[in-house]
């Protein structure tokens, strides 16, 4: 027993021994004033004042340049004052100063390339790169991590992917353009899923912290953004993506990738929004796709496609299967969205309401399942209703789903309250009230398959 304590207590000994040696490697040469100039620079770059930190920075990057991250993302900052600071002559000087934190950074701390890259290439179109220079980053960038680059620089590269390769190699264009959008939609999940949990809190009546206010308007404002570059791709894509361009190079390589899941999967989308979805084509790779991944993706591709043929019956079996199949809550949601949108253009408003709100389950700050809901609703005063009093009446239920959409949802606040102005005109007016011998502030039930009460206003 003795023997085994001491073993272990010598190992410790050499363990310590390594990571000791590992930080003074880290710390360069003179590790005692290595960790006193990172001290002193970092503690004036955090109060912004980037002269004082400066020198001590510097003996920092020639001397201990893996002492910290903090050389590169606080360094960063002090190469762009000195740049901002520059006289025409000094210039030249404090670009190469900032090329060599990019530099140096990647090489030293090689995370986060995609975003690292994509700064490096916007910062080097604004100080002197050519085009090649500028675009070889934004290729790196879009190599290592697509989803880490840049609202603008994603945009700017899938440009140049496009202008450098639609004469003479279309394919390439679409491969781009899917690992774009997949990365942009990767962006929007994640900014969609922190808006709606902090609208949750927000609901909850509970204030949210300055911190949580500052994420809430980041994820806002990058969503919005996000969402106009999506529609700018597809404009983008547009010139080159014609059914006329698609379906014979889909059918050349056909043969080739009909049991690519991933292959079969970005064809067939692409056709679908393309609305090249009439032709056999279409039918050939959502067939094949569903042989070699009956995933909740293929599933709801093949709910297309049998809504092309109008086999409703068919399409809903296929959606439904895509929802027991999906285990991510977000696109569950997603999915039982789509299957009451597809309800209500069926004139099926019950179902469709029943749908919607088994989206809700999953997400429940999901503010479109509502106005969905809302709109369900104000399709049915005519039929739910058999005097002026009724009928108006089932606008207010239709007002109280746009209110809740934008209580839930704030982004959905603009569409609510466009549906709130205009039911609340048709909703029961005193006289109405007065006739009905009922008082304003009084509960109403309304009948028919809506099955709800309101408060007369």
């Amino acid at each position: 027993m003795k023997n085994f304590i001491r073993t272990l207590i010598f190992s410790f000994i050499i363990i310590l021994g390594f990571q000791s040696v590992s930080a003074q490697n880290d710390l360069g040469n003179d590790p005692e004033k290595c960790k006193i100039n990172l001290s002193i620079f970092y503690e004036y770059a955090k109060a912004q004042n980037y002269d004082a930190a400066y020198e001590p920075w510097l003996w920092c990057m020639d001397n201990c340049p893996k002492g910290s991250k903090n050389l590169y993302t606080q360094g960063l900052k002090i190469a762009e004052y000195r740049l901002s600071k520059a006289t025409p002559a000094e210039k030249q000087k404090a670009v190469s100063l900032l090329k060599r934190v990019y530099d140096q950074r990647i090489v030293q701390y090689p995370d986060n390339l995609g975003k690292v890259y994509s700064d490096y290439a916007e910062f080097w179109q604004e100080n002197g790169g050519t085009k090649d220079e500028v675009f070889a980053l934004l290729e790196k960038a879009f190599n290592l991590d697509p989803s880490g680059m840049g609202i603008k620089t994603i945009y700017q590269y899938f440009q140049e992917v496009t202008d450098r390769n639609k004469e003479s190699n279309v394919q390439k264009i679409f491969d781009t353009y899917d690992d774009v959008v997949e990365a942009v939609e990767q962006k929007i999940t994640s900014y969609t899923q922190t808006k709606e949990a902090l609208y949750a809190i927000v609901s909850s009546g509970k204030e949210l912290s300055d911190k949580d206010k500052a994420k809430l308007n980041a994820a806002e404002v990058n969503s919005d953004a996000l969402e106009t570059i999506t529609g700018g791709l597809d404009n983008i894509l547009g010139e080159v993506a014609t059914c006329e361009r698609l379906i014979p190079l889909y059918n050349q390589t056909f043969d080739a990738n009909k049991t690519d899941a991933k292959w079969l999967k970005r064809a067939a989308s692409r056709l679908n929004a393309k609305g090249c979805t009439g032709d056999p084509l279409f039918t050939k790779l959502v067939e094949a796709l569903y042989l070699a991944d009956p995933s909740p993706e293929a599933a709801v591709l093949a709910a297309r496609l049998a809504l092309n043929k109008k086999d409703e019956a068919k399409a809903m079996h296929f959606f439904k299967e895509a929802v027991d199949q999906e285990n991510d809550a977000y696109k569950k949601a997603g999915h039982l969205f789509t299957i009451a949108q597809i309800l209500r253009q069926m004139d099926r408003k019950q179902e469709a309401r029943d749908y919607a709100y088994r989206a809700l389950s999953f997400r429940p700050n999901m503010g479109e399942a509502y106005l969905l809901i809302s709109g369900l609703y104000a399709d049915s005063a005519n039929a739910c209703g058999d005097d002026e009093l009724s009928k108006r009446a089932v606008y207010l239920a239709a007002a109280d789903k746009a209110k809740k959409a934008k209580a839930v949802d704030p982004s959905k606040a603009d569409r609510a309250n466009k549906y709130i102005n205009s039911y609340m005109a048709s909703a029961p007016t005193k006289k109405n009230i007065f006739i009905a011998n009922l008082t304003s502030g009084s509960p109403f039930k309304i009948r028919c398959w809506i099955n709800e009460t309101v408060i007369l206003p």
